[in-house]
């Protein structure tokens, strides 16, 4: 039971963290425009705690911590009750509009890039080089004829400068073909390689076979860590955009997707091993949260810019019943993913030892 607890807050104070600063860059955004903030709301459903400010804008808690919402005036109409009402959405500009909803993702990739930079600067970076030092007998690896000593310089046209940038675009593509460039004895030399697989923690991941040198731990001044947490996210935004292309191109990955079980396990069990990882997998899942709120799905923050692009491009906005039925779609797909998502990690995390943790 205590360890359920404490996955639950951990995951809680997690979820607290992204959606707070998601929607603060909506709100910013909103604010700088003019916009009205009527509500700022940390979950949905009913209100569990609420504050009205000065400004005239709820500040509340709700029941359901599934995400969060920021209720600008004007939100949702097609045309504002006066267009020239002060302080109305849907009687913003098109730059503006599109300005304030783009403004929640990139406010996650600048929580990302403020956690990574305060990181590097203070705890620094463990890294490894991208050196080859021992291969499995019988891997992916020892099939490709890759030798110890080998550095490796890119993998499938990716530059490689540390083991940690190979190890991320290998664990999502298990049992894919692959082009290998190391460098050996001073040569430059190119070869296929099959990625194998291991199943790790319920996941099915890609595997190379191979061990790294001793990984070094690097510290950065200000101007360093900038440029590391520039990298990192740079990686990080790369691994995700490439999970979700093969997703939906090649229909691959679909059994690693996680949804909030899995996520409050992997939270709980960060949180138990300190501060430090804990708030490194908030700048992680800060990425992950901006990369997938761009995806342009009706509903999520990138559907709408979609939308704001359509009005762009014919000079008038899109017709309210293909808002509508765009926005239907949207849910539903969502909701479809949530209940996939929730059997994926049932079955990862095993549901019957699940359901004994969760009545003790």
């Amino acid at each position: 039971m205590m360890i359920l607890l404490r996955d639950i807050a951990a995951y809680l104070f997690d979820l607290g963290v992204l959606v707070f600063f998601h929607e603060l860059g909506h709100f910013a955004a909103a604010r700088s425009q003019g916009v009205v903030v009527e509500v700022f709301s940390i979950g949905f459903g009913p209100a569990l705690w609420s504050r009205r400010a000065k400004s005239g804008t709820v500040w509340q808690l709700s029941a359901i911590p599934l995400g969060g919402y920021v209720k600008m005036q004007g939100w949702g109409t097609e045309e504002a009750v006066d267009p020239q009402a002060p302080g109305s959405f849907s009687a913003a500009s098109l730059g503006s509009r599109a300005f304030i909803v783009a403004a929640g993702p990139l406010a996650n990739f600048v929580l990302a890039f403020v956690i990574f930079a305060g990181i590097f600067m203070v705890a620094g970076r463990m890294e490894s080089p991208a050196v080859i030092n021992s291969v499995v007998p019988g891997s992916a690896a020892a099939l490709a004829h890759l030798q110890p000593g080998d550095q490796i310089l890119s993998l499938n046209g990716n530059k490689i400068s540390n083991f940690e940038e190979l190890q991320s675009i290998i664990a999502p593509h298990p049992d894919t073909p692959m082009l290998v460039t190391v460098e050996r004895h001073g040569a430059v030399v190119s070869d296929q390689v099959t990625i194998g697989h291991q199943v790790l923690d319920g996941q099915t991941l890609g595997l190379l076979g191979v061990g790294s040198e001793a990984a070094v731990l690097q510290h950065f001044g200000p101007i360093g860590a900038m440029g590391a947490a520039g990298q990192e996210i740079w990686m990080r935004t790369k691994m995700t955009a490439n999970g979700l292309f093969d997703l939906v191109v090649y229909h691959q990955g679909a059994q690693n997707l996680s949804g909030p079980l899995r996520i409050a396990s992997v939270s709980g069990k960060v949180a138990a091993a300190g501060l430090v990882p804990l708030i490194t997998l908030i700048a992680i899942l800060s990425v992950n949260l901006g990369l997938v709120n761009l995806v342009p799905i009706p509903i999520l923050d990138g559907g709408h810019l979609l939308f704001y692009f359509g009005e762009w491009i014919y000079g008038k906005p899109i017709p309210r019943q293909a808002q509508d039925l765009g926005l239907r779609f949207g849910v539903a797909l969502l909701l479809s993913l949530y209940v996939f998502t929730t059997v994926n990690d049932l079955s990862r995390l095993g549901a019957a030892q699940w359901m004994a943790h969760l009545f003790g």
